[in-house]
């Protein structure tokens, strides 16, 4: 279980963005956090994965405090608005990523374990036959997959998802909410929406950003 205890969170200046937030995500649950732009959603993402300044309360990961864990060891994964796939490197490097480091354990991947997650990944998101591509030849839906793709790929604790289709046509969004709500079986996740609809498709609940903080800067 995910549990954010009295949660404050401060920007880099030292204002104070979020506050008295309180959530639980039960193991293997999706759920979806509605709120207005400017809302803190994505500052609680962000929060949570260690890469905004809590200076309140807790983070607890199966009943232990992340607060002191560094982004890189907490596991867990995120998926951007922009997708932020890596120009320099093929589809499959992209997926391969987070595979490359050291494991929990201190143990790495061999190459042929990484390409077989990597085949299971492609698969996964529909796209076989597309390791070699370049991210520049893929459209927007195809590279929030393989965002999706990498973000799974070493088996995160928890994944966070912030506005991941917001970028995207309504159809498309639509198609690609759906699967992902698919994807994300089984999958301890917040999903970051401003989009009632979107939320429905995607979560097991919805969660008002107003019900579980004080929004105490935009």
């Amino acid at each position: 279980m995910l549990e954010l205890i009295d949660l404050k969170v401060a920007a880099p200046d030292g204002r104070t963005l979020l506050e008295n937030v309180n959530l639980q995500v039960v193991s293997g649950e999706t759920i979806a956090l509605l709120g207005a732009s400017g809302s803190g959603k994505s500052t609680l993402l962000r929060a949570v994965t260690g890469l905004a300044k809590v200076t309140g309360g807790d983070i607890r990961w199966c009943g232990a405090s992340v607060l002191d864990t560094p982004p890189h060891r907490r596991g867990f994964g995120m998926v951007f608005q922009d997708a932020q796939l890596f120009e320099n490197r093929s589809v499959a490097g992209n997926i391969a990523y987070g595979l490359e480091v050291k494991q929990a354990d201190g143990s790495r991947l061999t190459k042929q374990q990484r390409q077989l997650r990597v085949n299971e990944m492609l698969q996964l998101v529909g796209l076989s036959g597309f390791a070699d591509r370049r991210p520049s030849t893929l459209s927007g839906g195809q590279a929030q997959r393989i965002a999706l793709a990498r973000a799974l790929a070493p088996k995160p604790a928890a994944l966070m998802l912030d506005e991941p289709l917001s970028a995207l046509d309504s159809d498309l969004r639509v198609r690609l909410a759906a699967e992902l709500k698919l994807l994300l079986k089984n999958t301890t996740a917040i999903f970051v929406t401003h989009d009632k609809e979107e939320a429905a498709l995607v979560a097991d609940r919805i969660v008002r950003i107003e019900d579980i903080a004080t929004q105490t800067a935009g």
